[in-house]
């Protein structure tokens, strides 16, 4: 490895750059790149907020639904089954993100991560999609939230006139003002600060949260007073078998997502290292408890048969007398509702910021108000979009969409642990204005290299050559037969560990094909059995020998020194993300191609913004590459303040 590689100098052509221009990798934050960067957020974040922000982001409305379609249709009483497997399964992303989370505490959460270890292209793919995800999921939260809140006024239309839904029958379009001015109040609370708006969702929360123990303690009285009818089914336990409860857990694995919302609050952590694992992990422990909780309650009050699946909860209580706790429910549904639009429109600006910061959006979104410390810019831009949407689409069929972004989102962050804990960067793009200091190191490194090679044309061969580091007055004698060996044993480590990571680098590469080609053979059952059995081989062996490899050769000294270390490390690795990556690969595939169709046209608008703007403006067009061990040597030898 050379000491300077300049990736815009050195390519083969305008073609090979540009392929190039995919998988450059920005550096971590540090002391070299804030003190550049004016535009930083409020550090004004602690655990409790965290967990506010976490909870309220990922427990929805949809729980109070989901369990009686589920119990229904897939798992029968084993629905307390389908939340656990989940909730396993949710915690393998959730362990990739604290560790990238901890070590990489800045704001765009898996964009952040992809660019930094993956590349600028799939990086631009990630945020791209999560901002479709936001903006999709915020619209269709408040397109949820007026039907409940005219439950709670006594029914359908009992909402004012200037709020109620519309229809236009000549557009066929339904109009949802409430929706669109809810959006807007919840964007004006985002605008305040991060912590008057992480408060404003605790409180939201905190009633869901109580709403929900209405439902675990009150539905728990109910159920030793009944006896737990729901139990006592001729089925069993389950009625669907195995298959059908991992089906369920496949369909509540998305009530699980709201975590990462945590990741994208990163920079704004007081103490990032141990509150961000520490936040992620409780937000997903108190939201897995509370959904097995209300799961064994509701299934044991109703046979899973006789659930309504509209209404599972309020219904269960009617059947049992209490149609007053139809009210308590609802009130919890739209507490949710609010809480989990905050916790979509929040991580969105964000995004915005982070890729306007890198220059691959304009800079308009990088503006940050100096009062509240809050990219004001984006803030309102994502919320302006997301009231339109709300007013105007019925956004019910383009909700699949959200899942894309979430699910890509989720397999390249456990692609990024790969990539850190085995080839993470070992060269770090540096500005152009740099230039002459990077010139004049590489000079003296040059000149020491010849001096200890005894190429030094000012050298009589009969002087003693003097070694890189250490006092001039002292000579060292350096015979051939001496030289050779210490230039010989180098080059065998460099050898070494420049293998060890190329055979680190395909392996990864091979994992991911190995998931794609599992995944897919397996949910197509339109393949005939001898290509699903061959692509399913294939698959798996990819993925074995992937697993089998990775454990045998050794992590990356560099693992222990990247971005800022001594924070949350994912236990289990190499099995843990070649798991996470299965599982969301799997999710992937198995959404309708209806989606993916829509998705599709997103992403290739995505990539003409990129080809036509991103690309010209990314900060790292002009960037030179050093070796990591070179870059604090070069700042101080261009006078920079570390």
């Amino acid at each position: 490895m050379g000491v300077l590689v300049d990736s815009q100098k050195e390519g083969f052509g305008s073609s090979w750059r540009g392929l190039k221009n995919l998988v450059r990798r920005k550096q971590v934050d540090c002391a070299h790149t804030k003190r550049l960067d004016n535009h930083q957020l409020a550090k004004e974040l602690t655990i409790p907020h965290l967990i506010a922000v976490g909870v309220g982001s990922t427990i929805g409305a949809g729980v109070y639904i989901l369990v009686g379609a589920v119990a229904r249709e897939h798992s029968g009483p084993a629905l307390t089954m389908c939340f656990l497997i989940a909730g396993i399964a949710a915690a393998l992303s959730a362990f990739c993100y604290a560790e990238l989370a901890s070590r990489c505490p800045s704001a765009g959460s898996a964009y952040h991560y992809s660019y930094i270890c993956v590349g600028e292209g799939v990086a631009w793919l990630v945020g791209w999609a999560l901002i479709l995800e936001y903006t999709i999921g915020g619209s269709a939260v408040a397109r949820g939230i007026s039907p409940n809140l005219a439950l709670l006024f006594g029914g359908e239309n009992s909402l004012p006139t200037f709020l109620a839904r519309q229809h236009f029958p000549g557009l066929d379009v339904m109009v949802d003002p409430c929706a669109a001015a809810l959006v807007l109040i919840v964007t004006g609370f985002l605008c305040l600060g991060i912590k008057e708006s992480a408060l404003a969702q605790g409180i939201a929360t905190a009633v869901n949260v109580f709403a929900m123990l209405f439902v675990i303690i009150a539905g728990g009285y109910l159920g030793f007073k009944t006896g737990w009818t729901g139990y006592e089914v001729p089925t069993g336990y389950f009625p669907f078998g195995v298959d059908g409860m991992l089906a369920g857990s496949a369909t509540v694995f998305f009530s699980y997502i709201g975590f990462d919302t945590v990741a994208s609050t990163a920079e704004e952590a007081k103490n990032p290292k141990r509150d961000l694992p520490l936040g992620i992990a409780l937000s997903l422990s108190i939201c897995c408890c509370l959904y097995m909780l209300v799961s064994i309650v509701i299934v044991g009050l109703v046979p899973y048969y006789a659930m309504d699946p509209d209404t599972p909860i309020s219904s269960a209580f009617a059947s049992n007398g209490m149609q007053w706790a139809a009210y308590i429910i609802t009130v919890g549904a739209v507490t949710a509702l609010i809480s989990t639009l905050m916790g979509s429109i929040l991580p969105q600006p964000r995004i915005l910021m982070a890729m306007a910061r890198d220059g691959l959006l304009p800079s308009f979104f990088l503006d940050v108000n100096k009062h509240t410390q809050v990219p004001v810019n984006s803030t309102l831009a994502t919320g302006i979009v997301a009231s339109i949407l709300a007013f105007f689409m019925d956004v019910s069929q383009l909700a699949g969409m959200v899942s894309v972004g979430t699910l890509l989102a989720f397999t390249m962050v456990a692609v990024s642990v790969l990539i850190l804990r085995y080839v993470p960067p070992d060269e770090v793009p540096l500005p152009l204005s740099l230039q002459e200091s990077i010139d004049s190191y590489k000079l003296r490194h040059n000149s020491d290299a010849q001096m200890i090679n005894g190429e030094n044309p000012a050298k009589s061969p009969g002087d003693p050559c003097l070694p890189l580091l250490g006092e001039k007055n002292v000579a060292v004698d350096c015979t051939v037969v001496e030289k050779l060996e210490a230039l010989s044993s180098f080059t065998a480590g460099t050898l070494d560990e420049e293998n060890r990571r190329k055979i680190a680098g395909w392996t990864i590469m091979l994992i991911c094909v190995g998931a794609f080609m599992l995944t897919f053979a397996a949910s197509n059952l339109w393949f005939s059995s001898l290509i699903r059995f061959t692509l399913c081989g294939a698959g798996g062996l990819l993925l074995l020998s992937g697993l089998v490899i990775l454990t045998c050769i050794d992590q990356d000294d560099e693992r222990h020194n990247f971005g800022h270390a001594g924070g949350f490390i994912c236990p289990f690795v190499p099995l843990l993300p070649i798991s996470c990556i299965l599982i969301n690969v799997y999710l992937l595939i198995n959404l309708e191609v209806a989606t993916w169709v829509r998705v599709s046209v997103w992403l290739m608008v995505g990539v003409l913004i990129y080809i036509f703007y991103g690309r010209r403006h990314s900060s790292l067009l002009n960037a030179i590459y050093v070796p990591k061990a070179h870059v604090d040597e070069i700042y101080r030898s261009s006078g920079a303040i570390l």
